[in-house]
Parts: C-alpha cells; structure tokens; sequence
C-alpha cells in the first residue's frame, strides 16, 4: 500500500487506474477539477510540488493525448513530465511511473518479439514529446537516482475496437498489473503496455523483468472486430494510422 499523486485522473487512462488500485491512497489530480479530483495544471511547478507532498510515488498520465500542434505538445508533455520529475526529486520521492506511447516508437517497422527498449522513432508531434519524456526519465534517474518506468502503452480500451487492437490492445485490468508492477521496480525501464495477446508483435521481455504478467487477450473479439490486412498502413508500423497523419 502506497500513497500515489495520479495526474491526469478524469482522462480515459486515469478513470481505468481509479477504480482498480483501491487498495492504495490516491491523491487525484486532473487540469480539471471533477468530483475527488483536484484540479492541478502540470505545467506549473509550484503546484505539482504541493500536490506531491507526502506521497510515496507519482503515476504520471496528465498530457495531451493525442496529435498537437508541436507548442502545446512541448508545453504539455514535455514540459509538464520536466516540472513532475523536479517535484519528485526536490521532495525526496523515489519512483515515478510515466505514461509513454508506442508512439515514440511509432516509425519501426513490424517484426516480431519488438524489444521493449527499441530506439525512439516517433511518428508525430505527440510520438516526439513521448520519446523526450523517456528521456528526460533517463536524465532524472542517471543524475538523481530516481527510479522512473515509462510505459510504452498500446491500445487501452475496454475491448479491442478494431483488427489492430488484436496485437496492441491492453485491457484496463492489464493496465492495473502494469502500473502496480512498475511501482515495485527499480533502475530506468521502458515496458511495452500490451496485454497477452495471441497476436502481439511487441516483447513481453521488460514486462516480465518488473513481474508485469497479463492476463488478458484480444483474440477473444477476433471474430467481431475481422481480420487484419497486412498489407494496410496501420498494419506495417508501430504506430498505426498515426504514422500517416499529418503532423500537427
């Protein structure tokens, strides 16, 4: 049991965490304040550090979500993960778990067993300002000592929606055992989120080096969602569709 500052917590991601790590003390956070969520923009420092006092580790989901100009993707992202990782070294707290993208490595082209830590290659704005957060995690451990674990997330829904999500879907509960593993680990890690699925093309290797076992698989839906083309743009890169959009 841990008391945890979970940014971004009314977005998609931070609803599924909510109600599956009960058995620790959340202290919520959203740029928008919600009911049991107290607003707090990550871009303003001060801020971050009081909303961090006391707890014992930082679960990092507040930012843009999606393509965006490149100003609000470096304010957001970039900047707000720099002003979450000060906080957590000026206060002495020792792990941060930040949510990453497969869009930082959203240009490699498919292959099997795709390491867990395979080079940076992102696809967009977005996919950019996820590869500079992990390294701006890599910074922050190599100086600081903290230990930080970027989540190279796929496809998190309730259920696949579509024939790609049956190699990248993670399901919400996945999503839990990931991040309660990373809140364990130690060193500067980046970890696949994907959960077991029958076609996943990603490693399951840094899942397996932080106790990260899924228990989910997206095969379940293949029949509702079809059959993957292979020769379709969303099914020859990492990032999908992203890879073809236009930036910004």
């Amino acid at each position: 049991m841990a008391v945890i500052l979970l940014t971004g917590a009314a977005g998609s991601l931070g609803t599924m965490l909510r109600t599956r790590l009960t058995h620790h003390t959340l202290r919520l956070t959203d740029l928008n304040a919600a009911e049991g969520v107290e607003a707090l923009d990550v871009t303003d420092g001060e801020a971050v550090e009081r909303a961090a006092r006391g707890v014992d580790a930082i679960v990092h989901l507040g930012g843009l979500a999606d393509e965006s100009p490149f100003d609000d993707v470096l304010e957001v992202n970039v900047r707000g993960t720099e002003r979450v990782l000060q906080a957590a070294y000026r206060l002495g707290i020792p792990r941060v778990v930040l949510a990453s993208s497969n869009h930082a490595a959203g240009l490699h082209e498919r292959r099997d067993a795709l390491p867990d830590d395979v080079a940076p290659r992102p696809d967009t704005y977005y996919g950019w300002s996820k590869a500079a957060l992990e390294t701006l995690g890599r910074l922050y451990h190599d100086r600081y000592g903290l230990h930080v674990i970027c989540l190279r997330i796929g496809a998190c829904r309730e259920r696949p929606a579509n024939p790609r999500d049956l190699s990248v879907w993670l399901s919400p509960d996945d999503l839990a055992r990931l991040v309660e593993a990373a809140l364990t680990a130690t060193g500067w890690r980046l970890v696949w989120g994907v959960s077991a699925n029958t076609r996943r093309w990603w490693s399951g290797a840094g899942g397996d080096a932080i106790g990260y076992h899924p228990h989910d698989d997206a095969e379940k839906w293949a029949a509702e969602v079809g059959e993957p083309d292979p020769e379709a743009p969303e099914h020859r890169t990492v990032g999908g569709t992203m890879a073809i959009r236009s930036l910004g």
